[in-house]
């Protein structure tokens, strides 16, 4: 050994939490990154922690064949670890990009490869312990119960800390996909440098030179991704979104895109890769969404999500409004809706009027503290139900407190989402506010722009759900912007219906296709 055995040691172990470190980094960018792409954060994580850990231990049983060449094995599994796991994002953001809209059998295609990058990380962690407790003997013969200790030990201190390292410096700082070729540098070097320095005598100098150029290849492949990765994003944005993109920005709680809005194009409002807003057919949804419940009462107004400002536009065309109160999670959208040129000009500049004010808060908790019977309307504009961070934001309980803040005979109007292409959700959002003591009147509207739901793959109608005590009555107010055929929307959504559904609650989420 070229260092005490005791220094030995230290640097084995420090191996194993870098290691670690860098696996669970690999593992947390799969399951961030799939529930951006592909939606429903439940089952991307559920798939990717399954996966893996099925294939770590069908890795520690390959593994066992290399024992006898633990040192080449464990610089040739840390090489190719670092190259896969470091070049996972860019692959599966790749995919999603220009393979997204093929259709057909590669309709899964960015899922398959989630699979493929988590049985191949997942094989190559695995393999790492075997090893490591060989190479950690060498150094040191102890009892095999002290070794797997002093190894588990360093392994999930490291796996704590880039499980913290994730989403509190690395994705912050440097975003998905540097962050995870930075990692894969990092454990590229680590796991080099242990091998050569440590155990090179273990190496034939044919394996010696076979591991260093193996692991500057990897970094040479690495640097040359990060030095790259902004012309990528860039191209995989435009292969998403067309070559029109005006802003694109990570907020602390979504990425937010723009495109259009200048020389005549119709600006589109991407949030987290789907199609939110599309200038084109926005007004059917957001006259759809609001003017129903305007039929009465509508003083004092409160706007749940809706930070572009486009549900409240259609809010303050109604006479009478004298406060409307929005909350979103999100303040650089509602900044960016404040700011942006086209985009204040499509939802009339709102943040300008004095009677609007906008409160920072996700809009659970903030229900939890609102005061009773402050509202005569109450418009949940919110992303499409499903197993993600909005589920709670289509419980039962969650309409109990909106339930709460309304006035008498005030109304709830909810989207929720499109009744074509997911009948179950829609009427599992219907259920739920039933449940939650509330009588309703469900309805959909068509109209959306064939061209921008063709571009975007965007379901064809929006679904809705209108709500109060009493039963409300499905028309707009004299005088207001007349949305046709609300009636017929009416009865075309009854025609879906299905019965017998269980609402939905924080505990058992039912939103699942």
């Amino acid at each position: 050994m070229p260092v005490s055995t005791a220094t030995g040691r230290f640097l084995v172990l420090a191996g194993v939490f870098i290691c670690a470190a860098c696996g669970l980094v690999y593992e947390l960018e799969l399951v961030a990154l799939a529930s951006y792409l592909i939606g429903d954060s439940v089952t991307q994580a559920s798939v990717v922690l399954s996966v893996m850990v099925f294939a770590m231990g069908l890795g520690s049983l390959v593994a066992k064949r290399l024992r006898r060449h633990a040192a080449a094995g464990f610089g040739a599994v840390e090489a190719l670890l670092a190259l896969v796991g470091g070049s996972s994002a860019m692959a599966l953001y790749a995919v999603f990009a220009w393979t997204g809209d093929w259709g057909g059998a590669w309709e899964g295609g960015s899922s398959y490869l989630l699979v493929g990058f988590s049985l191949a990380i997942g094989l190559l962690i695995g393999a790492e312990v075997p090893l490591l407790m060989e190479l950690i003997q060498r150094i040191r013969r102890q009892d095999a119960g002290g070794a797997v200790a002093d190894l588990f030990a360093a392994d999930y201190v490291g796996a704590l800390v880039g499980g913290l390292a994730f989403p509190f410096l690395l994705l912050p700082l440097l975003g998905q996909l540097t962050a995870t070729l930075v990692t894969g540098t990092v454990n590229a070097i680590a796991g080099g440098a242990l091998v050569l320095g440590l155990f090179r005598q273990d190496l034939s100098r044919r394996a010696c030179w076979l591991l260093v150029v193996a692991n500057l290849g990897v970094l040479a492949l690495l640097a040359s991704a990060a030095v790259l990765v902004d012309d990528f994003e860039r191209a995989a944005r435009h292969a998403v979104y067309g070559k029109d993109v005006r802003v694109a920005m990570h907020t602390d709680v979504q990425e937010v895109v723009l495109t259009g809005g200048t020389d005549g194009r119709p600006l589109d409002l991407y949030l987290d890769g789907r199609l939110r807003v599309s200038g084109s057919d926005e007004h059917h949804y957001h006259e759809a969404l609001v003017h129903p419940a305007m039929n009465g009462p509508h003083a004092r107004v409160l706007v749940l999500g809706g930070g572009d400002g486009l549900a409240v536009r259609e809010v303050l065309r109604h006479d009478g409004v004298r406060q409307v109160d929005v909350v979103e999670l999100d303040t650089r959208l509602v900044e960016l809706a404040r700011t942006d040129r086209a985009l204040s000009e499509l939802n009339g500049h709102v943040y300008g009027d004095p009677r609007v004010r906008v409160v920072a808060a996700d809009a659970f908790g903030w229900l939890r503290r609102a005061p009773r019977g402050a509202y005569d309307v109450v418009v949940s504009d919110l992303p499409d139900p499903g197993i993600t961070s909005s589920t709670k934001l289509y419980s039962q309980e969650f309409y109990g407190l909106a339930r709460g803040v309304l006035a008498g005979g005030g109304r709830l109007a909810v989207h929720a989402g499109p009744v074509a292409s997911r009948p179950r959700a829609f009427w599992t959002v219907d259920a739920t506010v039933r449940a939650a003591g509330l009588r309703t009147v469900p309805y959909s509207v068509a109209g959306r722009d064939p061209a921008a739901a063709s571009r975007s793959r965007a379901p064809r109608d929006w679904g809705f759900v209108l709500a109060s005590r009493a039963r409300p009555q499905l028309r707009t107010p004299p005088g207001t912007p007349y949305v046709p055929s609300l009636r017929a929307d009416a009865r075309a959504a009854e025609r879906t219906r299905l019965t017998g559904l269980p609402p939905s609650t924080l505990v058992h989420p039912r939103y699942a296709d």
